[in-house]
């Protein structure tokens, strides 16, 4: 389910939207791979993840989407849940493809991210977090140092993440509200780092601090920068330590789209 049409003079002559997944369809949903690689649970749970697609209706629309969870209320330990698939066309390196995605905060404490990766099934097992290149990250979970993260959108840089901003105001964005639909554009520059790449511009639409399309972050970094083409959309949360959870709140997906270019368009989809 997508929203009205914001205009744009960049995007007139804009490439066609890619689907990567939209959950409307059990055969597209069927190519989601879902590993659970630190499963520390206690009693042991196989298979905690929560990854489903749940039916919303709104005004009489009904639209289907996915919750994530890294596992049930009530069971800890599950630190990587992950959930990835295949991009429908791979972005070359030396490309710039903007990529669009709703979400939903169902619930806080949580710790999601989600984004793209260059590697297989095999290296996304193997890395987890370190598989990301350009990453969002939605979380309150307070860090190893100390600081207690928000609930606000984040993105990769150099040293660790960083909020996303208002530049109205010139300061972080509030907290994404538990609940709320939003939408993102990430605009990803696979070109080299010595090119001027590796980096990702960041635009979202949603609540009453963003109810129009905003550019909120510029050159935010991929995560380890390999230079290499980007292959699969990737989700990952966690639950935190057995002796710290930091809890199972959910995040809801819908609307995975990709397309060549800048493209700040509402997405429709050509699949």
């Amino acid at each position: 389910m997508l929203g009205v049409l914001v205009t744009s003079s960049l995007t007139a002559h804009a490439e066609p939207w890619l689907l990567i997944d939209d959950f409307e369809s059990p055969q597209r949903f069927s190519s989601w791979i879902q590993e659970d690689t630190k499963n520390e649970t206690q009693p042991r749970v196989e298979t905690p993840q929560v990854t489903q697609v749940q039916l919303e209706i709104i005004d009489g629309v009904s639209n289907h989407y996915l919750l994530k969870k890294p596992a049930p209320e009530g069971v800890i330990g599950n630190r990587k849940a992950l959930t990835y698939s295949r991009l429908p066309t791979s972005v070359p390196v030396g490309s710039t493809y903007t990529f669009y995605t709703r979400i939903n905060v169902q619930s806080f404490p949580n710790n999601h991210a989600f984004g793209i990766s260059n590697m297989d099934g095999l290296g996304i097992k193997k890395n987890d977090y370190n598989a990301f290149e350009p990453t969002l990250r939605v979380t309150d979970k307070i860090e190893s140092n100390g600081f207690k993260n928000d609930g606000a959108l984040m993105v990769k840089v150099e040293q660790g993440y960083a909020n996303v901003i208002n530049p109205k105001l010139n300061r972080s964005a509030m907290p994404l509200v538990a609940g709320t639909w939003y939408e993102t554009w990430y605009v990803v520059n696979n070109a080299t780092k010595a090119q001027g790449g590796q980096r990702y511009d960041v635009y979202l639409k949603g609540g009453e601090e963003f109810p129009t399309q905003t550019k909120v972050f510029s050159e935010a970094t991929f995560r380890m920068q390999r230079e290499l083409p980007l292959t699969h959309f990737m989700m990952n949360c966690n639950t935190g330590p057995m002796s710290s959870p930091y809890g199972n709140g959910g995040l809801k997906y819908d609307d995975l789209y990709m397309t060549p270019g800048l493209n700040l368009t509402y997405p429709q989809s050509n699949n």
